[in-house]
């Protein structure tokens, strides 16, 4: 079968190569998908460049891809939840990763149904996203009535956030280009603000929590933002002690990050807020209270490009360098 492989970390190359590998075999606890379609990410692109190996250190050669969807040909012996011709779909275990090919053999846990109503290239850009905000939120401890800043809300990590956020009951308040507002008012954005016209730490404060999605000189910018008390949950800043010890990594991982994420924990201080980092896990639970949610409100979620799965490097590219109003999908579909 073809698959998508990393055979080395490099800074400046984040291309993979199409190769011919053995189609996988399945353990007890796993289902062998066939891939129909793969959600394109950051978080590929960080990991062929190897600023992850510190979280999860990938023997190479790597199939690449996080995100996956597919239908069940095969299950194993002790899967209870879900059964051949099922289309499933997931963010793949850390440690098992592998949607950029032909087949794939994962734990059974790790996948969910998905929605009906959605196409395959639509579902491929629900997992990995819905469960980062799904953690995030846990994370946040947040509870309904009380409000959200999502930053760069016109992405596809907002387009998913949004809903979600205010279906737990959030009021949402979010920024991104101008051209987006009505898109992304009618997601149930309570306020948007456009980032050329508007300084949001200007006209925004006290509010509970933020979901930091562009990392940089933001991060501060949206602490500014906070109540006393409240919380910041970035996906682009820098991890800390606290998120190397909730990921249960060696002590030395610990005491690495800790000093590594000790600039922003001192900056949380400073406004008296808390300060932590996420890197999204697989929960199949997670993701099928999601895809209910999405049964009932028909999210449709924003798609940019659809790339077929041959030109996964130009995908690679896009997402890396390329303005987006979306996600950007690969079809293995022939």
């Amino acid at each position: 079968m073809k698959a998508a492989q990393h055979t080395t970390y490099n800074k400046k190359n984040i291309t993979l190569n199409i190769t011919e590998i053995a189609k996988p075999s399945i353990t007890d606890k796993e289902v062998l998908v066939k891939v129909t379609a793969a959600g394109v990410n950051p978080l590929d692109n960080m990991i062929s460049r190897g600023e992850v190996k510190m979280i999860v250190p990938y023997k190479l050669p790597q199939t690449a891809g996080n995100e996956v969807v597919g239908i069940i040909e095969e299950t194993g012996s002790q899967v209870k939840n879900l059964k051949v011709g099922d289309r499933v779909f997931g963010r793949l275990p850390l440690d098992h990763i592998g949607a950029f090919a032909e087949y794939l053999a994962v734990d059974s846990q790790a996948l969910a149904k998905v929605p009906d109503y959605l196409s395959d290239e639509e579902a491929a850009a629900v997992p990995l996203t819905a469960l980062t905000i799904m953690q995030a939120l846990e994370l946040m401890g947040a509870q309904a009535g009380k409000t959200i800043f999502i930053s760069g809300g016109t992405g596809g990590v907002g387009g998913m956030a949004i809903p979600i956020a205010k279906a737990k009951g959030l009021k949402v308040i979010t920024n991104g280009a101008g051209d987006s507002a009505e898109r992304v008012l009618n997601l149930g954005a309570d306020r948007f603000i456009d980032y050329k016209t508007e300084d949001y730490t200007k006209t925004v404060s006290q509010v509970d929590y933020v979901l930091d999605t562009l990392g940089g000189a933001e991060t501060e910018k949206q602490m500014s933002i906070i109540k006393k008390g409240g919380q910041l949950v970035s996906l682009r800043a820098m991890p800390n002690g606290d998120f190397a010890k909730r990921m249960n990594l060696p002590k030395w991982k610990q005491m690495i990050l800790g000093l590594a994420g000790r600039k922003f924990d001192k900056m949380a201080d400073e406004y008296g807020i808390h300060y932590n980092f996420i890197f999204v896990e697989s929960n199949g639970a997670q993701l099928q209270e999601v895809a209910d949610l999405f049964s009932k409100l028909e999210i449709k979620p924003s798609i940019d490009t659809v790339y077929p799965f041959e030109e996964v490097n130009s995908a690679l590219d896009k997402v890396a360098n390329g303005r987006s109003r979306g996600k950007t999908v690969l079809s293995f579909k022939k």
